[in-house]
């Protein structure tokens, strides 16, 4: 998990603070503790905060392009990057990295916009193309990545978490009610909407354009399938084969990998899964102790499964203190959740 941010001012000669990603940066620490980079180009700034997963040495952010004129921030993974770097290394570009986000750029330069529809994996990215003038932003099909957008008359401004444009002085903190009265019908506020009302989620499957003044555009790139799937006959074994496939592109790491185990059916298929790709599993399972814990304790399943495929199995004990955890717990969250 990694955090980006951004500032783009409207007009050209009214400079981004460093001072200011900064403090954005600081209040998304936790999202990334490894490493932290900014791009600060007059009315442009970008930063990110960075968990090192790929590339460990070579993988700072942000990243340029060839030449300087497009720079990147990232927040995710991208499973394909592999296949789509050796495409581009035979169409030219040249890598100075070995991770993925520098995939996504020259990807960019490649396609454009379109460069989205390419991408198997979850994430939200910043593209400043000093070109063109123009900024883009994506958000992964499902929404796995949080990308919070201001737009005023002064430019635009992006985070992963509400509270980096919150600290920073970038939004006037008014409430949306229509907003707020969706979180009780729903117990969550789906996007585009936020708590605040100058700032909209960018919604999943989206990507968004921003041109200066007030030329943004925002489109749709995917959207769950319409036509009917494969014969009743072939979905059990095609599930199987998909979520094999999963897992493994999951596995390509340069630090260790571990799977949540509840002792559920989706997390003990996933450690299953991990198993019978010739990965000895490394779980982690949580044990709850309070009112009706033993009624939700699944470590017997858990156990049982992790010794089944001698799985590497950790428990970890919470003993919840509403006292201690409830102020963390909204500050983590940033907006309202009844789950």
């Amino acid at each position: 998990m990694c955090g980006i941010v951004g500032i783009v001012h409207r007009e050209r000669d009214r400079p981004v603070a460093p001072e200011t990603l900064r403090r954005m940066c600081a209040a998304i620490r936790h999202r990334g503790p490894d490493d932290e980079g900014l791009f600060v180009d007059g009315g442009v700034g970008l930063g990110m905060r960075r968990l090192s997963i790929i590339d460990l040495s070579g993988g700072r952010q942000p990243i340029f392009n060839e030449d300087g004129s497009k720079v990147i921030v990232f927040n995710g993974e991208i499973y394909n990057y592999q296949e789509l770097r050796r495409e581009l290394v035979a169409r030219g570009h040249v890598f100075r990295s070995n991770g993925d986000t520098e995939t996504v750029l020259h990807l960019y330069e490649e396609m454009g916009p379109d460069c989205v529809t390419r991408l198997r994996g979850m994430f939200a990215f910043a593209i400043w193309d000093a070109h063109a003038r123009t900024l883009f932003l994506a958000r992964d099909r499902f929404g796995i990545k949080p990308l919070y957008v201001v737009t005023a008359a002064w430019g635009l401004a992006f985070a992963s978490e509400l509270k980096a444009l919150a600290v920073a002085g970038l939004t006037s903190r008014a409430l949306d009610w229509e907003a707020l009265d969706m979180f009780f019908q729903l117990g969550y506020i789906p996007a585009p909407a936020s708590p605040f009302l100058d700032v909209r989620k960018l919604e999943p499957g989206h990507t968004l354009t921003w041109r200066g003044g007030d030329d943004v555009w925002i489109r749709q790139y995917w959207d769950l399938p319409s036509e009917t799937g494969t014969d009743a006959a072939d979905v059990e074994e095609q599930v199987r084969q998909w979520l094999d496939e999963s897992v493994t592109a999951h596995l390509v790491s340069d630090v260790p990998v571990a799977a949540f185990l509840s002792g559920g059916l989706d997390s003990s298929a996933v450690v299953s899964s991990m198993a019978l790709v010739g990965e000895t599993p490394h779980a982690f399972t949580a044990r709850y102790f309070g009112s009706g814990a033993d009624d939700a304790d699944e470590t017997g399943l858990a156990r049982e499964l992790a010794a089944r495929y001698r799985a590497e199995l950790r428990l970890i004990d919470i003993r919840p203190e509403l006292g201690d955890i409830f102020e963390p717990i909204a500050w983590a969250l940033d907006e309202p959740h009844a789950d």
